[in-house]
């Protein structure tokens, strides 16, 4: 993976802060250890909770699960957020830092950048919004985990427990509200409903590139929108020059699902996988937990920060989700008042735009200020993202998420759910960003939805940008709920998801046109149809398998054109081992490992020194542009990208050249000794450890040789460096046929906690498919048990 994981990025910001606190810590190491160990979560024994009414019963199983019992839904919130607390405070405290855009209050000068563009994306204003349109249920259970959030840290305060880490940065962190925890949840409909940067870049393109060289930039060119176009060009707003790439959400932001019906499994009643793909670190971005009450009995994921379970299932029902990666975001092209930059031209009139005064403050320094300007359509980005002059026209973004939305709310009835019929009535308020919902029930009902808002446009399709000055191009509304993509008890007895195409022509409404390559959804399609009398096992097998089907349709004819060019034979050998590969992306095979490299090669010997540098790491698609292109060159259609690159085949000997090249000096001319696993290597950095040797020895857990690759079921996409930092955060397999209990494997472990048993004990299960079994009911064997105590 070329784009560095989004969250190693932001410790990155704060790595000069902490390195000069480490040199600090570190000459009191003793003292530093001790106080490290002081903060440990207490797990056995009792704790009084001032704000319980009752008694809960926290019992963690060997895997760190914490099963939580109340007598109350109050008291179960309360103890939520308690729990997360005690395991995972310093994660919750940096992540509303980020969506809020106050990171400077605690790190420093260097992260005010990124305050300013988090502030610009408004995501706690949009959380602000929200809140408003909760039920009085949902706020009072916003409430309920706020309070037990605040008791454990008024209660490490007291006791000068809390984590390491605050100590490292020098602040304690503040009272959590239920704007924190849904802040939290817009932030992961940042990361996860992203499509802007392209709309910047096809803009771009447009602007400064040939029709020809443009046009096969497009994933599907935008034939009926000359006038579209012509704006584009008419108006260019700056785009190159100053953008960082590194804060826009990853690429591959996917994830597999699939429910397969009683017909063809071995128990005669579904089974359900989801493996949701996000960035890798430690803590994991999931908190597994399992939580009871006299109203419901759930178990699955959470985000750190917020209450409920949002995957997973209960004792009638289970279910998961992948990204549908709507266009759910249009940029606009605003003319602004030469004489007023507040003004914006919309309909032959200058209209006045909202301005939102955002002054940061900053660790040791003087307070910045700030202020965001929203147009009728949203936020004005060009400032943050684009060179800074004096503009004649810039970019607002509009965008589903930064509507009031309601997705606790569903995730809260959700978790009591007893049928398809409850289910599908509770995901309508589930509106960003988009998701892919799959589903089953103990009744042997297998579904799934394409849920959350979908534009309507007036005009376009959301590959480019659009005049803001006219009300042609407005929203008109989203897809009405019932006529979302939806389907129950296919004839198949399957239905899987893998962020692949999910509507064909015949669809009226427009959701995407970049939708991810198809290869995860047609190996897991393939395994699927052609396998009956399935099981757990096979579901877990089918979610680490490595089959690289991108290899089956290209490598064939790539092989062929640098046959061609190798008119002295100097590559024989390897081309014989390609030839040879099962394309399987094994860790023990060298096949990978050119492959995989020599993808990337080809895409920089097309585009690279083509495009301004920001350009470049801007360009969304990469894949499957090149995908495109070369299915095009190798049927004799050479366009314009391939013809700058002197033909097909030799782009395809050069871009081999170059990767040979790149592997002999890493790991030596013997080809036999190659093997994917020597650079593919799984790692879960903790954001500290960037910033000392030391802290990332004591830290991260060693890196591990994995096989798969970012094209394959088992999903493991890495950096330029070969680490592997993004993939399935969460594996889980429901079989309903006996749902107390589910499978997981949440990578590195449970605890944010470096002393804790639970802290990276994860990695190699992660690595080698091996899953714990969570119950639901009953005892918990060999348990720790912590009774929070009302008083």
């Amino acid at each position: 993976m070329v784009k560095e994981n989004k969250r190693g990025r932001l410790w990155k910001w704060l790595s000069w802060t902490i390195g000069v606190l480490i040199l600090i810590a570190c000459g009191a190491l003793i003292f530093v250890n001790g106080y490290i160990g002081k903060s440990k979560p207490k797990i056995e024994g009792e704790m009084q909770v001032a704000v319980l009414d009752e008694n809960v019963k926290v019992v963690r199983d060997d895997k760190g699960v914490p099963h939580l019992t109340a007598k109350s839904d109050a008291d179960l919130y309360r103890a939520q957020g308690f729990v997360q607390a005690q395991d995972r405070l310093f994660q919750m405290d940096l992540a509303r830092r980020q969506a809020s855009g106050r990171l400077a209050e605690v790190v420093g000068e260097s992260a005010v950048d990124t305050d300013k563009f988090f502030r610009t994306f408004s995501l706690r204003s949009a959380a602000e919004k929200s809140e408003a349109g909760y039920s009085q249920e949902a706020k009072q259970v916003l409430a309920w985990y706020a309070e037990g959030v605040n008791a454990f840290m008024k209660q490490a305060k007291k006791e000068g427990t809390l984590s390491y880490e605050f100590r490292l940065l020098g602040y304690e962190p503040e009272p959590w509200t239920a704007v924190d925890s849904l802040t939290i949840g817009k932030y992961m409909a940042y990361d996860l409903g992203g499509n802007w940067d392209m709309l910047a870049f096809r803009h771009w393109a447009l602007n400064n590139l040939s029709d020809e060289e443009a046009k096969e930039l497009f994933i599907k060119y935008p034939e009926n929108a000359k006038s579209i176009i012509a704006a584009n060009k008419k108006t260019p707003v700056n785009v190159a020059g100053q953008f960082d790439a590194s804060l826009l959400p990853h690429e591959f932001n996917g994830s597999n699902n699939w429910v397969v019906s009683g017909s063809k499994t071995e128990s005669g009643k579904p089974l359900l996988s989801d493996d949701p793909h996000l960035g890798l670190s430690t803590p994991s971005i999931w908190y597994q937990m399992h939580l009871e009450s006299p109203t419901q009995n759930v178990s699955g994921v959470i985000f750190a920060g917020i209450p409920g379970i949002i995957l997973g299932h209960n004792e009638k029902v289970a279910w998961g989700v992948t990204n549908v990666g709507p266009d759910a975001q249009d940029l606009y092209i605003e003319t602004p008042n030469p004489s007023n930059a507040t003004e914006f031209k919309y309909e032959g009139r200058w209209e006045k735009a909202t301005v939102r005064e955002e002054p940061i403050k900053i660790k040791g320094g003087k307070t910045v200020d700030f202020e965001v300007i929203e147009t009728r359509h949203g936020p004005i980005i060009s400032d943050l993202a684009f060179k800074k002059e004096k503009p004649t026209a810039v970019f607002s973004m509009q965008w589903t998420a930064l509507e009031p939305t309601l997705e606790l709310q569903a995730i809260l009835n959700m978790n009591r759910a007893e049928n398809w019929e409850q289910f599908e009535t509770a995901l309508e308020d589930f509106q960003a960003p988009a998701q892919n919902f799959v589903f089953a029930s103990e009744d042997g009902t297998i579904a799934y939805k394409a849920n959350g808002r979908i534009p309507i446009r007036k005009k376009g399709d959301g590959q480019l940008p659009v005049p803001g000055d006219s009300k042609e191009y407005d929203w008109k509304g989203y897809i009405d709920y019932d006529k979302l993509p939806k389907v129950v008890n296919p004839k198949e007895g399957f239905i899987a998801t893998a962020n692949n195409e999910i509507v064909g022509e015949e669809y009226p409404y427009h959701i995407t046109s970049f939708w991810a390559q198809p290869y995860r959804f047609e190996r897991i399609y393939e395994v699927l149809e052609n396998n009956n009398k399935l099981t757990v096992k096979d579901m877990e097998n089918l979610q680490m398998d490595q089959k690289n089907l991108y290899a089956g349709e290209f490598l064939g004819d790539m092989l062929s054109s640098v046959k061609k060019s190798d008119s002295k034979n100097e590559y024989k050998d390897i081309l014989k081992m390609m030839e040879d590969w099962d394309q399987v992306d094994s860790k023990e095979s060298g096949a990978p490992l050119v492959f995989n490299l020599w993808m990337i090669n080809v895409q920089k010997e097309l585009f690279e020194d083509n495009l301004p540098e920001d350009v470049y790491e801007m360009m969304s698609g990469k894949y499957n542009i090149t995908d495109e292109i070369l299915r095009q060159a190798f049927a004799g259609k050479q366009g314009a990208w391939v013809t700058k690159a002197a033909g097909i085949d030799q782009l395809m000997y050069n871009s081999f050249k170059t990767t040979i090249k790149d592997i002999e000096g890493e790991y030596g001319k013997s080809f036999k000794k190659w093997q994917w696993g020597d650079y593919h290597q799984l790692t879960f950095n903790h954001p500290l450890s960037a910033a000392s040797p030391i802290l990332a020895k004591l830290l991260n857990p060693k890196p591990v040789p994995i096989g798969g690759s970012k094209f394959t079921v088992q999903a493991a996409a890495n950096k330029d460096n070969g680490n592997v930092n993004h993939g399935a955060s969460w594996r889980f397999v429901a079989d309903l046929s006996d749902l107390s209990k589910g499978y997981h494997i949440v990578g590195p472990g449970q605890s944010g906690h470096m002393k804790s048993e639970w802290y990276n004990d994860q990695v190699d299960d992660w690595a080698n498919g091996k899953y714990h079994e969570t119950i639901i009911t009953g005892d918990v064997p060999n348990g720790k048990k912590l009774l929070l105590k009302a008083q």
